[in-house]
């Protein structure tokens, strides 16, 4: 549950696992390794290409293992997913509050949440600017923080200086 939404985390994170993938998710958190952790999560991504939380799962495992160039390329891919769904242009620097409801459980919020994890992975990878770019407009799109944007505001202030 998010704190300062009230909104599970299975809706932030993307809604719940199709029942055909739900096994390879399971089976993926109980896996002796994470390379064999890893196969399973990118097979259900395979056989559920259109389920954003599979994206979010990838991003984070990638990112909690310091792969931040895979973790940046399954968050892209979960954008991409996410955009379609809740109707939103290609480009993400030209969406704007009007054009969804970013607040709300759904296609928009995971968006705006993985613009948030890329604002974090493109700071990881040591692009600042890049960074910046992504949480401005996470900040444009959730002006109350319901994303936990800050935090990532927070460690981006503390990597400039």
């Amino acid at each position: 549950m998010n704190i300062l939404t009230g909104e599970s985390s299975t809706d932030l994170f993307g809604g719940e696992v199709p029942p055909q993938v739900k096994h390879l998710v399971e089976e993926a958190r109980n896996a002796a390794t994470p390379e064999r952790a890893l196969a399973l999560l990118w097979t259900a991504q395979v056989c559920a290409p259109d389920c954003p939380s599979l994206y979010y799962l990838l991003y984070k495992f990638h990112a909690r293992h310091a792969d931040f160039e895979q973790a940046e390329l399954a968050a892209l891919k979960g954008l991409d997913v996410a955009a379609d769904q809740a109707h939103l242009p290609d480009d993400w620097r030209v969406v704007t509050p009007d054009m969804a409801d970013f607040q709300s459980p759904g296609p928009a919020r995971f968006w705006v949440f993985t613009l948030k994890a890329l604002a974090f992975i493109r700071l990881r990878r040591k692009d600042p600017n890049s960074a910046r770019a992504y949480l401005d407009k996470v900040n444009e799109l959730d002006p109350v923080g319901g994303t936990g944007a800050g935090v990532i505001e927070a460690l981006l202030k503390g990597s400039q200086g």
